[in-house]
């Protein structure tokens, strides 16, 4: 509880205070309480004559004014309408008077000053549209509504804006109001006298509040903020409303609605108006061309009110003139437009508030916080005293000596001292916001010369098309010029960077990230010197690029289970089931770009790379899983019997993927002899199962939006093409048990649980290892696995860089070692303990053993940076140039030769030794194949 006996500091008294000393509430004072009114009297004309109006509620709210407001609100709610503008305008005097002295005294902090200011102002506007909204009611003016109806004003809500929306109302502020009513709650042919009915009690509310009678007022009520106030009346609907939002909102509108709360009437449809605005307010890309359009609104503030030029303290505007309050809001309102559709947590409405989470989320330095936050608290008591004088709506300083003494006065301040501390304030905010909206421009010497022909034909670009492209990017071209000419090879940087910026499809918003986040540019000019195909995938996805600025795209690996959590909850905030199949898209690709910048700029191994692309994989599924299966049950029903869970095999199965790899997948599924499903369209569990399985497949594979999720292929299934795409339970157990070929148990060995039920996904894990540990003959193994290579072989044509097929390479390594599982009956799913297990059973010596380990090794390191920096193999006669130097030296670097002739030589001795140990280990089939 806050009361008035911890008075910290005293306004100093300007004027005599006549007539002030006769009142009774005084000498019953103690002396600083006294001291208070007198300060405070003797500085503003206005407090004095609340003063002496209130002076017998005065010693009631000094006493306890927590309490005395508390009671004053019940008093209010419970007016009648006829004595509702004269009680309003007494409880306006007491709760100004009773904040300006805990204001003045130090008692209560901004926000609370400011909270109890916003509270009163919530209860004014919801008393006043009750009284009006109850008499269209009694009236019979208000289609199918009766007294019931008045606790939410039929349907209608006012949304509080600015200050009053975020609880910060200064001492003399007015309110900024837009009234709304839910157009459901009426049928059609009584919808333009429901719309006419609100529109009066809206005008006789902002009259209530507004007009000034021999009470004075309650609230300057603006209602101007709605969509076209021009041409559209005082209250519309909220489907009008949004239509005008979705199609011709602007950015200012947008900032705007980070304040924007339901303060009175149905509180619960304003609350869904302003849900449904969420795509508008808060998109789901970094938003950095919203710093050009504050800037912008910045500097027609400036120019309409004529606040630039020159710092000057006389008359200077502390909200909207340089280094003002308006800089710090629009500084932080602006941050959270940029982030605030990535992450929730920014959505808040407070400028101190924002500051602080904008810290602690890493969007802004924490220095930089701290500092405007004290500046924003400092700039606000300024103008709260500047409002106390006389009770004027005004943000300006005094344009005379005498005005800037009164004001030092009523701070407690000596007077050069203040004027000083202000300059410091307002020159500190100017220096500390001015960088982000304007940064410096300044010419860049660049130090080689490109190819004209090629930079004249950049406007002809896609992403050069609009003028506000081409505005950001001719601020933005000396920079980059200037990077490029400062890389190894600045020729061949620019021909690549002259690919990404001919594939990008639109430029305004990649510019503006640019503009704002110029380290960006390092990277890009890194990548597209170094991985075309990454740089290709940059130009289709260029928004990719908001995961390297979010504050954790360094950090440590997170894991499957927290990758599934983060994107459970990307897919928890979106109400649309094609959305979240975008969600997802957009969310795998920032984490798959992430994955391959670590590794190109060697944070991660190869083998590291491989797993996380195959752990991101994994996540995906895990995710994406249960809101497939409560699409499809939306309209099937539930999962009849045990469910199903979908088993990865192959490289996901085991743990290792590349760049471009697509996902081997089997669905399996238990009825527990349920016959179909329950549901308003029921399906027999064979066909609904397999429906299933389609609608998750096309959940990864569909084009959307943001693309595909993966390429799937189930053909690993029992029976593959020929069979179901959903295997049930026991004709999986009975295949893998009876029917089932050795390349299939070979196959098993690296199958692997990732999504679904888990008591049926552990029954899978035990039949699997059943299989793995059946005895086998180690001969009849080799036969079979020999069998295999020599249909491989015959097969397929291998290219020189391509590190899956051909002699002594991945596949064929990968079948011996998958053979070397099965026989030895390993449980582990990788290569690498397969190849040991063979050297443990007999079947080649630790030389051979060896050979195929480093062939292995050697392979895969090559496949992950060659899928990386090419989405297609390379072709020999091709290299160095389909790569560049850039993407060698990382091939040299991943692989460990020095240079191409090195690398060639180490691959055709490493293959063929792999190549001479499989003949000398495999049995001669070729007669049987």
């Amino acid at each position: 509880m806050s009361d008035f006996t911890n008075i910290t500091r005293v306004p100093t008294p300007f004027d005599r205070c006549n007539g002030l000393d006769a009142l009774d509430v005084l000498p019953a004072l103690p002396s600083t309480q006294s001291d208070l009114i007198l300060g405070a009297a003797g500085c503003s004309p206005y407090l004095k004559g609340l003063i002496t109006k209130e002076n017998k509620w005065l010693e009631e709210g000094l006493d306890n004014p927590d309490t005395a407001i508390d009671r004053l609100f019940e008093d209010l709610r419970r007016t009648e309408s006829k004595a509702l503008p004269n009680a309003l305008r007494q409880a306006k005097r007491r709760i100004a008077l009773i904040t300006g002295l805990a204001d003045l005294g130090g008692v209560w902090p901004l926000e609370k000053v400011t909270g109890v200011l916003t509270e009163f102002a919530d209860l004014a506007v919801t008393c006043a549209l009750r009284a009006t909204i109850g008499a269209e009611i009694a009236r019979g003016k208000l289609p199918g509504m009766g007294e019931d109806d008045i606790a939410d004003a039929g349907g209608m809500s006012v949304l509080a804006m600015g200050k009053m929306g975020a609880h910060e109302l200064n001492y003399s502020s007015d309110i900024d109001l837009i009234c709304l009513f839910d157009e459901t709650r009426f049928t059609p042919d009584d919808f333009h006298d429901a719309r006419a009915s609100f529109v009066r009690a809206t005008r006789r509310m902002a009259a209530m509040l507004n007009d000034l009678t021999g009470e004075g007022y309650v609230f300057r009520t603006d209602l101007r903020l709605r969509p076209d106030p021009g041409v559209t009346p005082v209250c519309m609907a909220m489907e009008a409303a949004e239509r005008y939002y979705e199609s011709l909102g602007r950015t200012w509108e947008r900032a705007a609605y980070i304040k924007a709360r339901p303060c009175a009437g149905d509180i619960n449809a304003g609350n869904a108006f302003l849900k449904s605005l969420t795509p508008f307010v808060w998109r789901k890309h970094l938003d950095f061309a919203a710093i050009q359009d504050a800037h912008d609104m910045r500097l027609r503030y400036r120019e309409h009110k004529g606040l630039g030029g020159a710092l000057k303290l006389p008359e200077h505007n502390m909200k909207l003139g340089r280094g003002g309050i308006r800089e710090i809001e629009f500084f932080t309102q602006t941050r959270q437009i940029i982030a605030g559709g990535r992450d929730p947590e920014l959505r808040v409405r407070g400028t101190v508030q924002g500051l602080d989470i904008l810290r602690a989320k890493g969007w802004v330095p924490e220095e930089t916080a701290h500092a405007l936050t004290d500046h924003y608290r400092a700039h606000r008591e300024v103008e709260h005293r500047l409002q106390m004088i006389n009770d004027a709506q005004t943000h300006s300083l005094p344009n005379s000596d005498e005005g800037f003494a009164r004001l030092a006065a009523f701070m407690g301040r000596e007077e050069n001292e203040m004027r000083q501390d202000l300059e410091r304030r307002l020159q500190a905010v100017h220096d500390l916001t001015e960088g982000f909206f304007a940064p410096d421009s300044k010419a860049k010497q660049i130090e080689h010369s490109f190819d004209e022909n090629i930079l004249a034909r950049w406007q002809t670009y896609p992403s050069l098309r609009s003028e506000r492209a081409v505005e950001i990017f001719e601020r933005l071209k000396p920079d980059i010029l200037k990077r490029l000419s400062q890389t190894a090879k600045p020729n061949e940087a620019f021909l690549a960077f002259d690919g990404f910026l001919s594939g990008l499809p639109a430029g305004v918003q990649l510019f503006s990230l640019f503009e704002a986040n110029p380290q960006l540019i390092d990277l890009l000019i890194d990548i597209v010197g170094t991985a075309p195909a990454l740089a290709r995938y940059l130009a289709r996805n260029a928004a990719v690029f908001d995961a390297v600025i979010a504050g954790s795209f360094f950090d440590e690996w997170p894991g499957v289970a927290a990758l599934t959590k983060r994107l459970d909850d990307v897919l928890s905030r979106e109400t649309d089931y094609e959305n979240k199949l975008d969600a997802a898209r957009r969310w795998a690709k920032e984490w798959h770009f992430g994955i391959g910048v670590h590794h190109l700029r060697g944070l991660v191994s190869a083998p590291v790379a491989a797993t996380r692309y195959a752990e991101l994989a994994e996540a995906s599924l895990r995710a994406l899983w249960p809101y497939v299966v409560e699409n499809f049950a939306a309209k099937h029903g539930p999962l009849p019997g045990r469910g199903a869970v979908i088993i990865g095999m192959g490289s996901l199965g085991a743990g290792r993927l590349n760049a471009t790899s697509d996902l081997d997948l089997i669905m399996i599924y238990d009825a527990d002899s349920v016959e179909s499903s329950d549901g308003t369209r029921p399906l027999p569990v064979r066909q609904y199962y397999a429906r299933l399985t389609q609608a998750m497949v096309t959940a990864m594979t569909a084009q959307m939006a943001q693309g595909r999720l993966y390429e799937v292929d189930m053909r690993l299934r029992p029976s593959g093409t020929q069979g179901p795409v959903a295997t049930s339970w026991q004709s999986f157990q009975d295949y893998q048990q009876n029917q089932a070929w050795l390349w299939e148990h070979l196959a098993l060995t690296r199958a692997r649980v990732i999504a679904g039920d888990d008591a049926l996904g552990a029954d899978v894990e035990a039949l699997r290892l059943s299989v793995i540990d059946r005895p086998r003959a180690p001969d009849m193994v080799l036969q079979e696995v020999a069998k295999m290579l020599a249909r491989i072989q015959s097969a397929k044509q291998a290219k020189f860089w391509d590190g899956k097929l051909g002699a002594g390479r991945l596949q064929e390594i990968e079948l011996i070692g998958q053979a070397g599982l099965l026989g030895g009956a390993e449980h582990a799913r990788d290569i690498e303990t397969g190849l040991r297990s063979c050297v443990a059973l007999g079947w080649m010596d630790a030389a051979q053993g060896e050979a195929l380990l480093s062939s292995y090794r050697l392979f895969w390191q090559m496949q992950v940076a060659a899928k990386l920096l090419s989405e297609k193999v390379i072709d020999d006669a091709d290299m160095p140039d389909a790569i560049g130097q850039g993407g060698l030296a990382f091939l040299l670097r991943e692989t460990g030769y020095e240079d191409l002739e090195e690398l060639r030589s180490g691959i055709n001795q490493i293959s063929a030794q792999a190549a001479e140990t499989l003949v000398a280990v495999l049995p001669n089939v070729q007669g049987d194949v």
